[in-house]
């Protein structure tokens, strides 16, 4: 059985060593696209991919970083980074999967053996919350990115801020119908967490000057929502 999260700390410690494990399963999603066939070279190529992008992304703009810049800052030459990518549709699509994937892991790893309403609920805020802390480089990048990624780029966005929203949905209605939480419109409630979520990655330095921890911030969240559901 999964432990409840106990502190950003923790979380932090426990997800570092599954790094690896979520750019493996990024390469196997996307082999058709990559030529190298050696998976732990592969893996550990991807991960400095990856983070060169997001350095670049968010210090000069995706838009304005070349392929060059890429190869300058990773340390790859020209010909080796094409043997990941052909282009920066391909790059963002890596990028994306990438996020994506380690979002939903996340969140259905802290929840889905979690039986008490009122503690999944915490445990999914705080998934979400201690992610875009850790990630905030792919969690600011894909929402300042979002509406100018290529379409099927736009689609996964769109569907997987769905699927984590019915998330947070799905504890909600748990809730009603079991008479913890009184009855509230569950999908409002459900787009104010994440609303409350994004603020926290897209306003970092506000809170910072407030002297606002992450861990305070997710029972402030929680708080909120419980004052509002019970």
């Amino acid at each position: 059985m999964v432990p409840m999260i106990e502190n950003y700390e923790a979380f932090r410690n426990e997800l570092s060593m599954s790094k690896e494990d979520v750019v493996r399963e990024v390469y196997r999603q996307n082999k058709d696209r990559i030529s190298i066939k050696k998976e732990a070279t592969a893996v550990k190529n991807l991960i400095r991919i990856i983070e060169s992008t997001l350095r670049l992304a968010n210090s000069k703009g995706f838009h304005a970083m070349t392929l060059r810049d890429l190869c300058s800052d990773s340390g790859m030459s020209m010909g080796g980074l094409y043997a990941y990518i052909r282009n920066k549709d391909d790059l963002i699509h890596l990028i994306q999967s990438h996020g994506f994937t380690i979002t939903r892991r996340t969140l259905l790893h802290y929840t889905g053996e979690v039986d008490d309403v009122r503690d999944k609920l915490f445990s999914a805020i705080k998934a979400h919350l201690y992610l875009s802390e850790l990630m905030r480089a792919w969690f600011y990048f894909s929402y300042m990115e979002a509406k100018t990624l290529p379409a099927p780029e736009k689609r996964d966005a769109v569907a997987i801020e769905l699927e984590i929203e019915d998330i947070f949905l799905g504890v909600i209605e748990d809730g009603i119908e079991a008479g913890l939480y009184r009855p509230r419109n569950a999908r409002l409630v459900a787009s104010m967490i994440k609303a409350l979520l994004q603020d926290w990655y897209l306003k970092r330095r506000k809170y910072r000057d407030q002297n606002v921890a992450v861990d305070d911030y997710a029972a402030f969240v929680r708080d909120v929502i419980e004052s509002y559901l019970l």
